[in-house]
């Protein structure tokens, strides 16, 4: 399953790609990308969930700059699990409700 992005144009064919060479399970967005406050200068928050074992923090890195290079903007990538376990129940709450989700692997 994959949905529109809200205030960016991306391919796609290359988003389905990306998240399956990277086993992500799910792909949502959340922050400025989704209010009326989103710049030409404003980043895009993603919210990552894998099938499996989360990458090395090197392939992290790989993942967010190849995702950067998709859209053609500084990306922030947050793993879902590490957010629901946050101390910052006000950010946790805010963030799980808001997300958007963009891709789904089939159930």
């Amino acid at each position: 399953m994959l949905a529109e992005i809200p205030n960016l144009d991306i391919d796609e064919a290359a988003l389905r790609a990306f998240c399956e060479k990277w086993g992500v399970a799910e792909l949502a967005v959340f922050g400025s990308v989704l209010r009326d406050d989103f710049g030409p200068e404003s980043d895009v928050d993603f919210l990552v969930t894998y099938r499996g074992r989360s990458p090395s923090y090197f392939d992290w890195l790989d993942m967010r700059q190849e995702l950067s290079d998709l859209i053609g903007r500084r990306v922030d990538l947050a793993q879902r699990s590490e957010i629901e376990r946050d101390q910052n129940w006000i950010r946790r709450r805010h963030i799980l409700e808001s997300a958007r989700r963009v891709y789904a692997t089939a159930a």
